[in-house]
C-alpha cells in the first residue's frame, strides 16, 4: 500500500511528459491518458503477483499510452482525411 503513491506520481509524470512533442490532435492526447491509465493499473495488478507493483505499473502504463497515442493519432488522421481539419 505504501508504493501506490509512487504509482500515482509515476502516471502523472508520464502523461505530462508526453505532451512534449509536436502538436497532436484530441483524440492522441486522450488517447494516450486513458491508456496510461489503464496501462498502469493493469500492470500494477499483473506486477502485484510477481511482488513487484510498482514496476509493473510503471511498464504497463508506458505500453498503455504509446498504445492509446498511437490509435488516438490514427482517428485524428481520419478526422483530417474526412473533415479537413
Amino acid at each position: 500500500m505504501k508504493k501506490l503513491p509512487l504509482v500515482i506520481v509515476s502516471v502523472i509524470s508520464a502523461l505530462a511528459l508526453s505532451n512534449c512533442a509536436e502538436p497532436v490532435g484530441p483524440n492522441t492526447q486522450r488517447g494516450a491518458a486513458t491508456g496510461g491509465l489503464i496501462g498502469a493499473g493493469a500492470g500494477a495488478i499483473i506486477g502485484h503477483q510477481s511482488g513487484r507493483t510498482l514496476e509493473g505499473a510503471l511498464i504497463g502504463g508506458a505500453a498503455g499510452a504509446g498504445a492509446g497515442a498511437l490509435y488516438g493519432n490514427a482517428q485524428d488522421g481520419q478526422n483530417r482525411r474526412n473533415y479537413g481539419y
